[in-house]
């Protein structure tokens, strides 16, 4: 089977389950060693470090809490100093809160909104620029953001996709700024999924996948295959761009 990603050191933050451990596995998959961030999940982070090692690729888990910002720097430090050198990185630790409750709900928990700006925003950010200044020529910049970046379909979400839509430019600054190193940097879309993350009431999550054309959630691995595809070689033209994998939620 061909790997195209061999040789290629990828970091993915978030990874001990969902989406970010299917891409963790799916970039395994193609070659590349992989490293990547958990919070509290230690014994889900060590499930897919064992994984991803019992099928010879290397791997290794990192505890980071993105909302810290000033983490960041000492993150990739750890990387480069484990594999050597960083060639994708996957922007995927994300968390939502609030959802379903209104910007004028007097009991909004504003310090938990607050840390989802700081992890969804802030910290994306702070990795970002840190990764910038190690990433080999070729090098590749994933962002994952969500439908709800670019369409706010359903009251009750205005500070997730803020936080959604904010990366998304900040990626397709990101994309401008490193092209001179031939380093691309692009976004996708994920839709509805079985992630890890708090889901939508039930009432809310009827009206989004309504709002879908395929009409049902779907599975991390199509969302994983968008992401691990923008690393690899076929992408090589591809910067700037925003992949939709979320089920036609714009269409």
């Amino acid at each position: 089977m061909s790997k195209p990603l061999t040789g290629k050191v990828a970091l993915v933050t978030g990874g001990s389950r969902g989406l970010g451990a299917a891409t963790v596995r799916l970039l395994a998959e193609q070659g590349a060693d992989v490293a990547f961030t958990y919070v509290s999940s230690e014994n889900q982070a060590q499930t897919v470090v064992d994984e991803v090692r019992g099928k010879g690729t290397k791997a290794v888990a990192f505890k980071s809490d993105q909302a810290d910002m000033s983490r960041a720097p000492a993150l990739i430090d750890d990387v480069v100093a484990h594999f050597g050198g960083l060639d994708i990185l996957v922007n995927n630790a994300a968390i939502s809160v609030g959802q379903g409750r209104t910007v004028d709900d007097p009991d909004a928990d504003t310090a938990a909104l607050d840390r989802m700006h700081a992890t969804n925003y802030l910290g994306v950010i702070a990795v970002i620029r840190a990764a910038s200044r190690v990433l080999r020529a070729g090098g590749r910049i994933i962002t994952v953001s969500s439908g709800l970046g670019s369409r706010v379909g359903t009251p009750g979400v205005a500070d997730y996709s803020a936080t959604k839509s904010g990366v998304e430019r900040y990626t397709m600054g990101v994309a401008r700024d490193l092209g001179p190193r031939d380093i691309t940097a692009n976004v996708v879309e994920a839709g509805l999924m079985e992630s890890g993350m708090q889901p939508p009431n039930p009432e809310t999550l009827k009206a989004l996948v309504s709002s879908l054309s395929l009409q049902r959630m779907g599975h991390p691995e199509e969302i994983a295959a968008a992401i691990v595809f923008l690393a690899s070689p076929a992408a090589s033209y591809v910067t700037g761009a925003v992949l939709d994998a979320h089920g036609g939620y714009n269409a």
